[in-house]
């Protein structure tokens, strides 16, 4: 699954080279990092709410293409500021083996 993450990345570093008028992630690059921020809190919040929906299989889909919306716009955000898909899976996978709570007092000390 890694690979389609993988070519997502390539695709959205070629359409940041896009005219903003003819490709939507250029756009979004060249409104500035605030309007990428306000589509994934706006993303965010459409997922929180298609999984509070949640009773069926037609609504489990939904929750499904907005989760893909939200993890399309993080991209976005990622590559924006010139990070990667592969710090977050790598920050993901240094966390295997931490309990949860140890994870997140780690964190606040």
């Amino acid at each position: 699954m890694s690979d389609i993450l993988e070519q997502l990345a390539e695709v959205l570093a070629q359409r940041r080279q896009a005219s903003p008028d003819s490709s939507y992630v250029a756009s979004l690059h060249d409104k500035g990092l605030n309007k990428i921020l306000e589509k994934v809190g706006e993303e965010a919040t459409e997922t929180i709410i298609a999984a509070k929906d949640v009773s069926d299989e037609a609504s489990a889909k939904a929750l499904l293409a907005e989760t893909a919306d939200l993890w399309f716009h993080c991209m976005v955000m990622l590559s924006h500021l010139g990070l990667s898909h592969e710090a977050v899976l790598a920050e993901l996978g240094r966390r295997f083996g931490l309990s949860g709570l140890e994870e997140k007092a780690a964190r606040n000390q």
